[in-house]
């Protein structure tokens, strides 16, 4: 019998993964999987249970939100065998389930776990950490962790919104080096992201849409900031529309890049507090993991 490690964060998304426990269990063991599961104790906890164990297991499962799959898909990198991930979204946006074409409904993305085939995704290395769909700095990029977990589970993505609100009291701004692919770009930011994701922060406006998880190259945004209301309207409308020419906007894909800063800036990984420094490197980890997709749909993530 091929063995499954599930673990699953217990407060995501109202806790709901309690309701339907039983459901998912037998859907595991049902599709012949002997299950050890395993319920999140702190934060960093799925990173080294799955760094630990990953090894003992066909397959791990994890169920939570961004930031749940962030700790497992961490734990992978960080050991010494590369194990099959499905994933069950639990949380308040789940933007990398939605970029995978995966069911907000448990039940359905359950089945999709046990039952699916494997999807070799891109991951991302920032310094000595990873993420898997987002990497951020400026405004916003505090919300999903600075928002209380209760204000996540009563008001949902109303309440990134609400948090998000009060940042546009005092915009920071960040002057910058940029370098990628033999360009050197120096400017001043109040936002960038480097992303592999179809939604980021639920709003699909963010980024282009045709992004492949797999073809080795991030996309980067890039938002200057605006010296004057006409600019500043400019980025609302951009953000709002999805336009990309721009010249408030810096857009382009690139496999590595690296910021240098004249002061700490703090990075959000996957919606989590990933570290401030002045000097950060990423780079991409081409199909670096395998995720459990619904059988026949990850053509249509190989363009």
């Amino acid at each position: 019998m091929k063995k499954l490690l599930f673990i699953f964060n217990p407060r995501s998304g109202k806790g709901q993964i309690k309701n339907n426990l039983p459901e998912i269990l037998d859907i595991m063991i049902k599709g012949g999987f002997d299950v050890t599961v395993h319920p999140t104790q702190s934060q960093g906890d799925g990173i080294q249970i799955t760094k630990d164990r990953a090894k003992e297991f066909d397959r791990v499962i994890c169920s939570g939100g961004d930031g749940t799959l962030d700790e497992v898909v961490t734990g992978m990198m960080q050991s010494p065998v590369r194990v099959p991930i499905g994933y069950i979204p639990a949380g308040s946006t789940n933007d990398y389930g939605s970029s995978l074409g995966i069911d907000k409904d448990m039940l359905r993305a359950a089945h999709i776990a046990v039952e699916g085939e494997p999807l070799k995704v891109d991951v991302g290395a920032f310094q000595d950490d990873y993420f898997i769909y987002v990497a951020a700095f400026g405004i916003f990029t505090e919300v999903s962790y600075a928002t209380p977990q209760n204000l996540k589970n009563n008001l949902g993505h109303a309440a990134y919104i609400l948090e998000g609100a009060k940042q546009l009291r005092d915009v920071p701004t960040y002057r910058m080096q940029v370098e990628y692919d033999g360009n050197v770009l120096y400017d001043e930011f109040i936002y960038g992201m480097i992303s592999n994701s179809n939604s980021i922060g639920g709003f699909r406006q963010l980024v282009p849409n045709d992004v492949s998880l797999n073809d080795g190259v991030f996309e980067v945004t890039l938002i200057r900031n605006p010296k004057n209301p006409i600019e500043l309207a400019d980025v609302l409308n951009c953000l709002q529309t999805g336009r990309r020419d721009s010249d408030m906007l810096y857009s382009f894909q690139t496999n590595r890049i690296k910021f240098t800063a004249s002061e700490d800036v703090s990075w959000t990984l996957d919606g989590e507090f990933g570290g401030s420094q002045k000097v950060t490197e990423v780079r991409i980890c081409p199909s670096a993991l395998e995720i459990i997709v619904e059988q026949g749909k990850s053509l249509d993530y190989n363009n």
